[in-house]
């Protein structure tokens, strides 16, 4: 058997390790995204036993994440929890689409300062809205309304004994995610989150805390495809955007995180279209059951590439035994308490947040950092499709405008015709600077105008240039003389 499978002992160890990581994360995003807990553990054992057994990464690790917990908790409010089906169901069948089509590898071109400004947007959302969870009270529906309501949540928190008691399982919880890295080494083989989980859980026994737990519905009661009647929703163009959003997020998600795990192991490339096809089929299944949508998780993947896993098989039977522990102790579930669940997303919400890359992104690149910000701050105040578009569109803007880099140099040496060269791109985004340095040149001087430093000259550029060259030359001088040999020729009419 060994001889067989020669990973299969460290497979399975690190199998054990992803388990343990994997399992208070799938079912904390699903209470925090409002559906049944079970539907978390679904899409984690989608994730091991579908998406796992598909080529792409060989050891990325997939479920429910937190980066797609905020538009998952807005879509179920807006449209309801049936229709979830349908978004996850279209968002796999595209991603299966795409990869056929050989477009993920186009995903590595999207601007990193859009990914993270998108991931820290979702972090600040997480954070705040699991606050309210975390008191044990309701949040509002908007971003801005979360973050303003939060002086008058710790104001009312503090005359409520139950909301202290929450907010202090909470606050515990997220303590011990903080120092666990500090504790002794036979204790971290436990991974924190459950770690943390289990002590939250230890103590709201022990002192009998007021807190709400986890409601347990049952595997195959949670499970609700969507019906037909789900289906006419598609006609909707807010769904569509939300489909669309589903879409860039999970895929940008996924194969960003494909990158960062190549980076931790000396394996086999992830495959990028193989990958996002990968990723498509487990969302497909996912939405067929009418669960949580899926991405690669790098909380889970670099857990795995760390507890020593070689091949595949790791990944598979971590869905195994999330398979196991559903169907033979979903009971277990009704013992956690809910602001245990909320500190661990507000930690996961944190480390959302590039605040270390934020500072060094804006002493070297402080475009990079603006778009980054705004991208954050649009998903905070507007929404998660909103503010990606937003982000996106700053990105294109800012690309656009450094491609238009252009140089003119003037030589008069007070004698014969004016040097003119223009090297670089001539866009329309520059015509006007181009334009108030060539009108400035002295009218009774001949010109000689030398573009063959050009890399590019645009229609708009070509015409002005054009009709400045014919403007010039009927004052009495010479006509201008144009050399082109890098661009396409100016064409100046003699008078």
């Amino acid at each position: 058997m060994l001889t067989k499978y020669p990973y299969l002992r460290q497979d399975f160890t690190a199998s054990l390790v992803v388990f343990l990581v994997a399992l208070p994360l799938c079912v904390g995003v699903a209470v925090a995204s409002g559906v049944p807990a079970e539907l978390g553990l679904v899409t984690g054992i989608v994730g091991g036993l579908v998406t796992g057994f598909l080529p792409g990464s060989s050891l990325q690790v997939s479920g429910p994440a937190a980066g797609l917990t905020v538009l998952v908790f807005e879509a179920v409010r807006e449209f309801g929890l049936p229709v979830l089906g349908v978004i996850v169901l279209a968002t796999g069948l595209i991603q299966l689409l795409m990869g056929a089509l050989k477009l993920g590898r186009y995903f590595r071109a999207i601007s990193v300062a859009v990914v993270e400004g998108m991931l820290a947007g979702i972090g600040l959302v997480l954070i705040a809205g699991q606050l309210y969870s975390a008191a044990g009270v309701g949040a509002p529906a908007s971003g801005l309304a979360k973050l303003a309501g939060l002086p008058g949540l710790l104001a009312d928190s503090a005359g409520s004994a139950e909301a202290l008691a929450s907010l202090g399982l909470g606050a515990g919880t997220i303590a011990v995610l903080v120092l666990w890295k500090h504790l002794p080494r036979q204790v971290r083989t436990v991974p924190g989150a459950l770690g943390a989980v289990a002590l939250a859980t230890i103590v709201a026994l022990v002192f009998s805390l007021p807190v709400a737990t986890v409601e347990v519905q049952g595997l195959l009661e949670s499970i609700q495809p969507p019906g037909l009647g789900a289906f006419g929703d598609l006609a909707s163009v807010g769904l569509l955007g939300t489909i669309a959003a589903f879409v860039l997020i999970a895929s940008a998600e996924s194969l960003f995180s494909a990158a960062a795990v190549d980076r931790l192991h000396d394996g086999p490339r992830t495959e990028y279209d193989k990958e996002l096809m990968a990723q498509g089929a487990g969302n497909t299944v996912c939405g067929v059951l009418g669960a949580l949508p899926m991405t690669a998780v790098i909380v889970r993947s670099s857990a795995n590439v760390q507890a020593g896993a070689k091949t595949k098989a790791s990944r598979v039977m971590h869905g195994v035994w999330l398979l196991l522990f559903a169907a033979l102790l979903p009971a277990v579930l009704a013992y956690i308490p809910l602001p245990a669940l909320a500190g661990i997303l507000v930690h996961a919400g944190w480390k959302l947040i590039p605040l270390r890359g934020i500072a060094s992104m804006w002493r070297d690149h402080r475009g990079e950092a603006l778009i980054l910000i705004v991208t954050a701050v649009s998903i905070v105040a507007v929404n998660m499709f909103e503010g990606v578009l937003i982000g996106l569109g700053l990105a294109i803007a800012k690309t656009a405008w450094e491609a238009s880099h252009i140089k003119l140099e003037i030589i008069d040496k007070g004698a014969g015709p004016v040097q003119a060269y223009l090297s670089g791109n001539a866009t329309f985004l520059r015509l006007p600077k181009i334009l108030d340095s060539l009108e400035a040149l002295p009218q009774d001087r001949p010109v000689e105008l030398d573009l063959s430093g050009l890399h590019h000259l645009d229609h708009a550029c070509r015409t002005a240039l054009e009709n400045w060259a014919e403007r010039h030359s009927a004052t009495g001088t010479e006509p201008v003389r144009v050399s082109a040999s890098g661009a396409e020729p100016v064409k100046v009419n003699t008078p």
